[in-house]
């Protein structure tokens, strides 16, 4: 029972906090320190878990993503939107191919994300405090070197405690986008991200892949997607109107607490 309650709570910090600039990945890194669970099958965990919080966004964003995908052989608008989310891809596919397992070797550890959230904290804030003027309002309009652009900044992500949305929001704003546009954008460009972040590491380590707690799996598979369908919306309308320095103060404290505690 108690791989089950791991389980539901697992999956509430992976729905909760993927779409979200606090870093699902530091989040993870620190909740199975606290709950004690390593091995095999809880990394299996973490990858299926992961396609809870994707369709999540799918479904959220069903009418979009089926529109852009009927309109591809004659919408030049549907075309533009497919093309600049796979070239934002690109940076994070060769950089994760290149390097995916030597920043999981040497940076997975509590002591990074602590560093990382602190740094990522301050980060927002001070792009907060910029003033800059809003030239995207929407996703569609958005040229495809900026999607470049911000492909390399969601890359920075690599880093556990960096967080992918935080790295593509901040990435945005930076270029000109709205905040609406740019979280919109953060979600669209996390179902190519983490389906191929999912392939390579099902590819990587197909050999070590444990289903024997399929149950346990699909508790964590059905908490992440339940959470990330219910945060998405709200989160999106809140920002739009407050902004994300609440993340920002959130990342902080939470690092220093981190940070803190590995001293002590």
């Amino acid at each position: 029972m108690y791989d089950y309650l791991v389980a539901v709570i697992l999956g509430i910090v992976e729905g909760l906090t993927e779409f979200l600039p606090v870093s699902s990945t530091g989040h993870l890194i620190l909740a199975e320190k606290v709950l004690g669970v390593e091995g095999t099958m809880w990394q299996t965990f973490e990858i299926m878990i992961q396609l809870g919080a994707i369709l999540a966004v799918v479904l959220l964003y069903f009418q979009k993503l089926w529109g852009t995908l009927l309109g591809l052989p004659s919408d030049p608008a549907a075309r533009h939107f497919a093309l600049l989310l796979l070239i934002a891809l690109l940076p994070s596919v060769v950089l994760g191919f290149l390097f995916a397992s030597t920043i999981k070797a040497l940076l997975f550890n509590p002591a990074v994300v602590g560093i990382m959230l602190i740094v990522g904290g301050l980060v927002i804030l001070v792009v907060e405090h910029l003033h800059r003027e809003d030239a995207y309002t929407d996703t569609d309009q958005i040229p495809l070197l900026t999607g470049l652009w911000i492909g390399l900044a969601q890359a920075v992500s690599m880093i556990p405690g960096t967080s992918r949305s935080a790295a593509t929001i901040v990435g945005g704003r930076l270029l000109g986008l709205d905040r609406h546009t740019a979280t919109e954008l953060s979600f669209f460009l996390a179902i190519p991200t983490m389906v191929a972040a999912f392939a390579h590491e099902a590819i990587k380590y197909r050999h070590d892949l444990d289903f024997s707690a399929a149950g346990i799996i699909a508790v964590g598979f059905v908490t992440a997607f339940v959470s990330a369908y219910l945060i998405v919306k709200p989160f999106l309308k809140f920002v739009s109107s407050n902004g994300f320095a609440p993340f920002a103060y959130y990342r902080v404290g939470l690092g220093a607490l981190v940070l803190t505690l590995l001293w002590a």
